[in-house]
């Protein structure tokens, strides 16, 4: 019996001398084989969301960095698409700050449709919602109402309301004559040219009265009962709940009126156009820019004369890069001075 445990005993210590020991001789260590680095999962999400963006960023590049970048560098030359571009450094925003007639009355007028234009459309918009939002009945036939001429095309809107509001055969000043008034001459009038373009504008408002309808129809009603049950009337709900509620919508619709604005074009260049009874838009002899007189002149349609009617994309190009900044200056200055686009006081 000793002899055989004596034995067994022995075989197991050569057994164990016979493994191999880590550093420390604490126990075997087993082979081991040359492991790849994984990918981190961080790398992993990255690499998704640029595959996901590729394409964006591919446009973001192509139609707007691009553009921009040429526009600043064909600023300070003098190019006309038929020769080399020629280095003229600062002279094109010299002649456009102090020399050029006509970039005055094309700023005050695109400053006219900035600050009339977009207030009128923003009220008319929300009125029209409010009154849509507490119809009780036919209110799909009512929404679709209002909204249908916002998917008018803007040339067939300006050409129709051209025609209506002719002096002479337009069915509005017939209409005003069987009253005893002596309608305007509306888009042959310098005086009513851009009025009639705003009564224009809010005829076809119904892309922001339909986002104003949503916003509206998603205030809680709760808030409407607790404070009539407080004793508010409506001029008090409204001011008290509803706008405060919708001011990041009636944010946005200031913010993107005030850029359209900035570049207001087809409409005034189509009602020059046909109200002068010519149908050239833009340069050549058959084109009035501005008409009536220059109160339609805008500042993209006199940069649209410069490039692509007289062929100077330099200055162009010097009247886009001005055009870039103050859009952008304006843009920071209203999302700075609007509490919505602010973040919240904790």
């Amino acid at each position: 019996m000793s002899v055989t445990t004596k034995t067994t005993g022995r075989e197991a210590r050569l057994a164990r001398a016979a493994r191999p020991s880590g550093p420390t001789g604490s126990g075997p260590v087993p082979p081991t084989a040359p492991r790849r680095r994984p990918r981190s999962a961080e790398s992993r999400r990255r690499l998704v969301a640029l595959t996901m963006l590729a394409p964006a960023l591919l446009g973001l590049v192509v139609f707007f960095v691009y553009p921009l970048v040429a526009s600043v560098f064909y600023s300070f030359t003098r190019y006309n698409q038929l020769q080399e571009p020629e280095f003229v450094g600062l002279l094109n925003y010299r002649f456009l700050f102090t020399q050029d007639p006509q970039i005055g009355p094309a700023v005050v007028n695109t400053l006219w449709f900035v600050v009339i234009l977009v207030p009128v459309r923003i009220v008319c918009g929300l009125l029209v919602a409010g009154l849509l939002s507490r119809a009780k009945t036919a209110t799909g036939f009512w929404r679709t109402l209002f909204y249908l001429p916002a998917l008018v095309p803007p040339v067939a809107s300006v050409v129709a309301f051209v025609f209506l509001f002719n002096p002479g055969t337009g069915p509005v000043n017939q209409i005003l004559r069987l009253f005893g008034i002596d309608g305007p001459l509306w888009f042959n009038d310098p005086a009513w040219s851009k009025p009639s373009l705003v009564i224009l504008g809010v005829w076809v408002m119904g892309d922001i009265m339909i986002i104003f309808l949503a916003s509206l129809l998603d205030v809680p009603r709760d808030l409407y009962e607790a404070a009539s049950l407080d004793g508010a009337n409506g001029v008090q709900q409204v001011r008290h709940i509803t706008l405060p509620t919708i001011a990041p919508v009636i944010g946005f619709a200031a913010v993107t009126g005030v850029i359209a604005a900035l570049q207001y074009f087809t409409e005034a260049a189509v009602a020059s156009g046909v109200a002068s009874g010519k149908a050239t838009i833009g340069g050549g002899t058959a084109a009035q820019l501005g008409y009536p007189g220059t109160s339609l002149l805008t500042y993209t349609e006199l940069l649209y004369q410069h490039g692509f009617a007289n062929f100077q994309f330099g200055y162009a190009s010097a009247m886009a890069v001005v055009l870039f900044v103050i859009t952008a200056v304006v843009l920071v200055f209203t999302m700075r001075r609007i509490s919505v686009f602010r973040p919240e006081e904790s």
